[in-house]
């Protein structure tokens, strides 16, 4: 009977750590898409995403007006302060009537 409940404790430990290892294995490589990418936020955290696009900018209202009714489309923010807008193609795409972009 110890023989066996040492079995099935070192069984579960080996089963546990396998999964450490395969999570951790995964996540390195998804972790930036699933943070940054298309469908990434939900909207109640488009405000705090796009105070933190707009604060280095001079143009802070019409910066964080247009962000967040980007974000609220797209339900995603690229990184940074400026650029990186590949991260999040529906970002980067949406144009105003002159063909300008739309999203800061």
């Amino acid at each position: 009977m110890a023989k066996f409940v040492a079995f099935f404790l070192f069984a579960l430990f080996a089963i546990s750590m396998l999964q450490t290892m395969v999570s951790a294995s995964q996540g390195g490589h998804h972790s930036n898409r699933n943070r940054y990418g298309p469908g990434s936020l939900k909207s109640f955290q488009c405000p705090s995403e796009c105070t933190r696009r707009c604060s280095k900018t001079q143009y802070h209202k019409p910066c964080m007006f247009f962000c967040q009714k980007c974000c609220k489309k797209c339900l995603c923010v690229p990184p940074g302060y400026y650029g990186n807008k590949a991260v999040c193609p529906c970002y980067n795409n949406w144009k105003t009537k002159e063909g300008g972009p739309k999203c800061p």
